[in-house]
């Protein structure tokens, strides 16, 4: 797997993020709001961390990191557009692992992340045993309802 993020995966331009804010549809969690534009491929991530969720530059950096990390290895299932994540005052306070799976758990909740499981690798239901009671029921009157 390429572990870099090149320039043409990024979302950079601020006219880019205001389409993002503006026609981008909005999911959202206590940790991130997310919007996401479909577009052509590949899948771009932009990100905004401000000095309002964490007054230092370590903590918003740490945040994005795990995000660039995640969106990587995520970045061949997702949905060709744009995503623009922006952090909340909650997201300072967590630690990296939880980052990475309220992450997860907002692009499923969009849409453009498969849910896990949905591959076809979960096994199918047992089939349902036959009932004890019969199908039908010997009534002097005819009829043929359960008892």
């Amino acid at each position: 797997m390429n572990a870099r993020f090149p320039r043409q995966v990024r979302v950079r331009a601020r006219a880019e993020f205001d389409r993002a804010f503006q026609q981008g549809r909005r999911t959202a969690s206590p940790l991130f709001s997310l919007h996401f534009v479909a577009g052509p491929p590949p899948a771009r991530l932009g990100l905004a961390v401000s000095r309002k969720v964490d007054p230092h530059a370590v903590g918003r950096n740490r945040i994005k990191r795990v995000l660039r990390d995640a969106f990587r290895r995520l970045r061949p299932q997702l949905a060709a557009g744009d995503y623009v994540v922006v952090a909340r005052k909650a997201a300072a306070d967590s630690e990296n692992k939880a980052l990475r799976e309220g992450f997860m758990s907002l692009l499923q909740r969009a849409g453009t992340l498969p849910q896990a499981g949905m591959d076809g690798t979960i096994p199918p239901a047992a089939p349902a045993a036959p009932s004890s009671h019969p199908a039908s029921d010997d009534r002097s009157d005819g009829s043929s309802l359960p008892a």
